[in-house]
């Protein structure tokens, strides 16, 4: 398999890196991602105190029904490889990787 290169019109050669997984341990739920990514890849979901996961307004200031908030890849088909959503965290919990065509 080969990874998926683009010629940049400077004529540098630049590799997409799509999201791969996100360290939820790390994730403090800031939404600092979810603002950046045009793309509709990530979702933000709280977690109340029975660890279920609850669908989040990232618009809604209301946080009495959750314990925490993280992001999650909600469709990882629509990431460019751009890779903001990991350069503005600021806990560092994104991992990406090159696609394989």
């Amino acid at each position: 398999m080969t990874t998926f290169t683009v010629k940049l019109p400077g004529g540098a050669d630049w590799t997409p890196q799509f999201v791969g997984q996100i360290n939820e341990d790390k994730c403090i739920g800031c939404g600092r991602c979810f603002k950046v990514c045009g793309r509709d890849v990530l979702a933000l979901v709280g977690i109340n105190d029975e660890g279920q996961r609850i669908a989040v307004d990232p618009d809604d200031d209301e946080d009495e029904e959750y314990e925490r908030k993280i992001m999650t890849i909600a469709n990882r088909d629509n990431c460019i490889g751009c890779e903001a959503c990991s350069r503005i965290c600021p806990k560092k919990c994104y991992t990406h990787g090159s696609a394989q065509v």
